[in-house]
């Protein structure tokens, strides 16, 4: 079995796993942002430079809420 299987089915500790869970919602979503385009940006009311700037942020800078 190599280390990847091994991984894989390791557990998260239980206070890790929800801020874990966040992480990857937040980098799904500011990936989604960065690839809307001007029409749909101008629709939620904000910049290409507001969302360039929010996709760019990195995964570990989560939103306190």
């Amino acid at each position: 079995m190599n280390t990847l299987s091994l991984l894989s089915f390791a557990p998260l500790p239980r206070r890790t796993a929800p801020r874990f869970m966040k992480a990857l919602q937040v980098i799904a979503e500011r990936r989604a942002l960065g690839q809307l385009d001007d029409t749909r940006l101008a629709d939620i009311g904000i910049t290409r430079a507001e969302a360039k700037r929010e996709a760019s942020r990195p995964f570990w800078d989560l939103p306190k809420r």
